[in-house]
């Protein structure tokens, strides 16, 4: 990062902090103190403070892991330091028993986009694209795939296309598309909590569809770190060898693993009420632009499928960034965090979450916030 980069840094994150209102207040925005302090507030209430630290994987770190595979309806659980770690030993030890090294994902997920390359530097799997669609995948593309694979592994909500969901009915048929090919069908569930409103499905029902999931503490449950993969008991023993073998065998996790049973507890129970409150903001937002005359303007998905989507504008990235955070700085209104470039010159992304912060946000202010924040683009 160059020194005009961490000085941006550094400049978003104090407006961040100190905006009165804004639709998310994320733990990567607070200082160390507000983390600590937040920490040691709530998780006498998640977890018994009078037990000793864990030590390799015992204690609270065991108590996230029964949790989870309670959640998920799963024979057992293993926690990791990372999803990309736990993601890879999924899928290694699938390829074992499969006999087939070659999974079947979206061009768009997780571990093509954000992962450097890791599944096949690293464990030596193929990756193979069942679609070039900004979507999730349909049952037919994974029944006539011309590929022999033996993993399909399925990211919801796809979050590079705008945290997309397929309808439940669609999802089932992937399934069943891959369970006819004798495939195992593993779900990178980073940010699977949020998806029940949506599938009209509990968790259980939905990880139910597959052999493997991946779950992440740190993105909608707001925790420190950390990701857990559920499965059948004989897959979760083996992928603690595994784990062990890529460095993921951590002395001491408490820390990490408190802030999750902290997010299950006081998060998840609310992710619902995020998503219905997300339609508003998004329908909102449209309105806004429209208001305000932008030439051309996209909120995507229309209707969010979960309380995350994004917003398309027709300006330069930097440009957009800098307006957010004069309006944070100035008026106390925090709309939009940080713009990205993306697809023709001049057109770029932001994503956009609604978490307990935004609750409190009407229609109205959507709409007035925006009106400000397009008032300064011409400045």
């Amino acid at each position: 990062m160059s020194e005009s980069e961490e000085r941006e840094r550094v400049r978003r994150l104090a407006a961040l902090r100190g905006a009165d209102r804004i639709l998310a207040r994320q733990g990567i925005d607070a200082t160390v103190g507000q983390r600590l302090a937040d920490l040691a507030s709530a998780a006498g209430d998640a977890y018994d403070l009078d037990d000793a630290v864990d030590l390799y994987g015992n204690g609270v770190v065991g108590a996230v892991e029964r949790r989870v595979a309670d959640l998920l309806g799963k024979e057992a659980a293993v926690f990791f330091p990372s999803g990309t770690m736990a993601q890879q030993v999924a899928l290694r030890c699938w390829a074992g028993r499969t006999g087939n090294a070659t999974v079947a994902m979206h061009p768009l997920a997780h571990p093509e986009v954000h992962e450097r390359g890791a599944l096949g530097a690293v464990s030596g799997l193929r990756t193979v694209h069942l679609t070039a669609e900004r979507r999730p995948p349909t049952a037919d593309e994974v029944a006539d795939f011309p590929e022999h694979f033996g993993t399909l592994m399925l990211e919801l909500p796809l979050r590079d296309a705008g945290f997309l969901l397929p309808t439940w009915d669609e999802l089932t048929d992937v399934v069943d598309a891959a369970r006819a090919r004798d495939a195992v069908v593993h779900i990178d569930g980073a940010r699977l909590w949020e998806c029940t409103p949506h599938l009209g499905r509990p968790l259980d029902e939905i990880a139910g569809l597959a052999d493997s999931v991946y779950v992440s503490f740190y993105k909608s449950l707001n925790g420190i770190g950390g990701a857990a993969l559920a499965g059948p008991e004989s897959l979760v023993e083996e992928a603690r060898t595994w784990r062990h073998r890529y460095g993921g065998q951590i002395f001491q996790q408490f820390p990490t693993a408190l802030a999750a049973l902290i997010g299950l507890d006081r998060e998840l129970p609310r992710l619902p009420e995020y998503v219905a409150h997300a339609k508003v903001v998004a329908a909102a937002l449209r309105d806004g632009f429209a208001r305000a005359g932008v030439p051309w303007a996209r909120v995507h998905p229309e209707a969010p499928h979960t309380h995350e989507f994004r917003v398309w504008l027709p300006y330069d990235a930097d440009l957009l960034s800098l307006a957010a955070v004069r309006q944070a700085e100035e008026t106390g209104t925090s709309l939009f965090r940080r713009w990205f470039p993306s697809g023709p010159p001049g057109v770029s992304f932001a994503e956009v979450t609604v978490a307990e912060a935004g609750l409190e946000w009407t229609a109205g202010d959507v709409t007035k916030a925006v009106a400000d924040f397009v008032g300064r683009l011409a400045e």
